[in-house]
């Protein structure tokens, strides 16, 4: 089977961290995929809620493909093509609202990522993530039919409506390297069900890391089962992701 393969970051490459600046990437990881992108002649990509850059900085000195802010963003090859901060005005007053009226709540983090925004509340008590949940919808409630708010693990993120790991898949494979392939994707999180249901669409796997219900076909535990696999396959073995277990 030739594939292209999709993995996310946070929760599928490495561990959630209790801030999005904590994350540790595994010493190897790196090789591991720089080997593996050569033995899939280069149809490999990084799809993920951060910006691209923020994935170069974890990944140096890689510069692999990927598509960040769920999707506004894409870089295959080349250059990164994708939103402004600039773009989003209407946002960028969301912005400093989430900002003003969440700085007297504690734990609770803002991460403005220019052309989307997230509220992250892990660390913070019970009343605290409440408000800070019942902030991000209200912003989005504010911002229309032009953005859209997505709910994952104690993370709230406001993006651009058009925006999902679905419509950055299907982009991805519309270009070589990645035409002509089957498309399998890698995920943790309930943002990524959408990607699951695409790829599957598409004649794909679809691969859950961790628990909970999911469209998905296949599943692994952690993300170090993920990357045990990824290592696997770039030293060699049989690239056979039907093979995993069922979801």
């Amino acid at each position: 089977m030739d594939i292209a393969l999709f993995l996310d970051f946070d929760g599928t490459l490495a561990e959630i961290a209790p801030r999005p600046d904590a994350v540790q990437v595994e010493p190897g990881l790196v090789d591991t995929l720089e080997a593996l992108r050569g033995r899939l002649g280069g149809a490999l990509a990084v799809v993920t809620g951060r910006p691209v850059s923020v994935i170069d900085r974890f990944l140096a000195p890689s510069r692999l493909d990927a598509a960040g802010l769920h999707g506004v963003e894409r870089r295959v090859g080349g250059a990164t093509t994708g939103a402004a901060a600039a773009d989003h005005p209407e946002l960028r007053r969301q912005v400093a609202r989430l900002q003003a009226e969440s700085a007297p709540l504690s734990n609770v983090l803002i991460e403005d990522k220019g052309a989307s925004v997230a509220v992250h509340w892990r660390l913070a008590n019970p009343e605290d993530a409440g408000r800070a949940e019942a902030l991000v919808r209200a912003s989005a409630d504010a911002l229309g039919g032009a953005y859209r708010l997505q709910l994952g693990k104690a993370v709230g993120e406001i993006v651009p409506a058009q925006a999902t790991k679905a419509h950055a898949i299907r982009a991805f494979m519309e270009s070589p390297p990645y035409v002509g392939r089957t498309p399998v994707f890698f995920g943790d999180d309930r943002t990524d069900e959408i990607a699951f249901a695409s790829v599957r669409q598409d004649g794909g796997i679809a691969v859950r890391v961790g628990d909970g219900d999911t469209v998905a076909t296949r599943r692994l535990p952690d993300p170090a089962a993920v990357r045990a696999l990824l290592r696997d396959w770039a030293a060699g073995g049989a690239i056979d992701p039907g093979a995993l277990p069922q979801a």
